[in-house]
């Protein structure tokens, strides 16, 4: 018998999330480590479980998650973008609910390289008359 699972790809800035959806009772498993305890105290967290509520799936789905690159915050946000992939892949009808939210939407936004003569991207050294 093959493991039922759903696979979704999430990016946001250079964090890349791979999402795999289980049925199960919940267990949310981030680099092997508790989602809990992986995001610990940072509240913006629950905001990658956005997809789950929207569609009303919470607790039906055991989600394995590895991610790597950027910060929290960035991989919050790709765990977001990669749920709501993997949703797709389980049920297309939950496209409905899950556009009008904006969680199939990559958010392209990046960094922009540091140019020289500048102190940071655009930044210029501070200009003195005389």
């Amino acid at each position: 018998m093959a493991l039922e699972q759903y696979y979704g790809t999430g990016r946001r800035k250079t964090a890349v999330a791979r999402v795999f959806l289980r049925p199960g009772d919940g267990k949310i498993t981030v680099n092997k480590q508790d989602f809990q305890d992986y995001f610990r105290g940072i509240i913006k967290a629950v905001s990658a479980l956005e997809p789950l509520r929207v569609t009303g799936l919470m607790g039906r789905f055991d989600l394995y998650i590895t991610v790597k690159g950027g910060g929290k915050s960035g991989q919050i946000d790709a765990i977001k973008l990669g749920l709501a992939r993997a949703l797709l892949q389980y049920d297309a009808d939950l496209r409905a609910k899950l556009k009008p939210a904006g969680l199939l939407t990559r958010d392209a936004r990046e960094v922009e390289r540091k140019k020289y003569g500048k102190h940071k991207a655009r930044r210029a050294p501070q200009y003195s008359k005389r």
